[in-house]
């Protein structure tokens, strides 16, 4: 086999690279695309699947719930209206925990 370039044949060069761009192939192509940044990447303190800020607003909102909500009124709205809605309630916790990882619960 022979590897020598026909007379006036180019080289393709590649474009530049930027070294502070993360680059991802697109599926089924041969060529690299800038990365197309997410809501939440960078140093916005996103972590997994959640971020400290998202935490830390749920938590304030819970506490003051709790301190400022009549958790027993609240609590008795929520009851089941029939014993018919309280099987269905019950066989849906049911199916819901036999979902569960937790060992007896």
């Amino acid at each position: 086999m022979d590897h020598a370039q026909a007379p006036g044949a180019r080289l393709q060069q590649q474009p530049p690279r930027f070294a502070n761009r993360q680059q991802q192939q697109s599926s089924g192509s041969r060529e690299f695309q800038p990365r197309q940044s997410k809501p939440g990447d960078g140093p916005s303190g996103q972590m997994g699947e959640g971020s400290y800020e998202g935490t830390r607003h749920y938590q304030e909102r819970m506490k003051s719930y709790l301190k400022d909500a009549d958790v027993k009124s609240d609590a008795e709205a929520a009851k089941p209206e029939s014993p018919q809605q309280a099987d269905e309630l019950k066989k849906a916790e049911e199916e819901g925990r036999s979902h569960s990882k937790a060992p007896g619960q």
